[in-house]
């Protein structure tokens, strides 16, 4: 991606770099359906045929706070998280996994491969501690250029899969690929600040309510 290619809602499923196609047939483009929510018929699942010139990085943020223990918010998130790596695993595309708790967020992966050893550290996510999102993204944001530099034909896409329970935040990273916001808040009482944060950047926005995978 650009320096000047401030990521959309809608834009998961296209890109400026190497090629990706809307089809009927092969693996299927996990990213662009989630953006449309939830697939009601066969015609909301979005496919792809991939081409050899086409390289894909998904870059998932998972914020693993203490909150997220409530209400079965963050055993939802590994189901979803579950899915995606093994939709990965099939399209070979690379991860760039970064986990937000405790004192401070965590590389997990930084864009190899997906494989099964993912399977084992998502065994083992817990939540607790604080919410180091937003260092969480400034760390993503960085990185991310880096590799921009580095890689320019790769495809970028971006997840991160939260339950919003932040303080007021006075300003966010730029990001320069398109992103989804998963927000995984539950219970009687919502802040919402998950869509605020999708609308600050500039990134579509979905509750994982709305999202069924398999």
């Amino acid at each position: 991606m650009g320096a000047n290619a401030r990521p959309r809602a809608g834009r998961l499923d296209h890109g400026k770099q190497g090629k990706r196609h809307a089809s009927h047939g092969g693996s299927i483009n996990w990213p662009g359906t989630l953006l449309n929510g939830r697939p009601r018929q066969r015609q909301d699942v979005l496919f792809q045929q991939r081409t050899r010139a086409a390289h894909e990085l998904w870059l998932v943020i998972v914020d693993a706070s203490a909150s997220t223990r409530r209400h079965q918010a963050l055993s939802d998130a590994k189901g979803l998280l579950a899915q995606l790596f093994d939709d990965a695993y099939r399209q070979r595309a690379r991860l760039a996994l970064l986990t937000a708790s405790g004192a401070a967020p965590k590389w997990q992966v930084q864009g190899l491969k997906a494989s099964s050893g993912l399977r084992h550290w998502l065994d083992g996510l817990g939540a607790g501690g604080g919410t180091p999102l937003l260092a969480a993204l400034g760390d993503a944001a960085l990185w991310l250029a880096a590799r921009q530099k580095r890689l320019p034909a790769e495809q970028q896409r971006l997840l991160v899969i939260t339950d919003g329970r932040l303080k007021e935040w006075p300003s966010l990273p730029a990001l320069e690929c398109p992103g989804l916001v998963i927000d995984i808040e539950r219970g009687p009482i919502r802040l919402g600040r998950s869509k605020v944060l999708a609308a600050q950047l500039q990134t579509g926005y979905r509750h994982i309510d709305e999202l069924v995978l398999g």
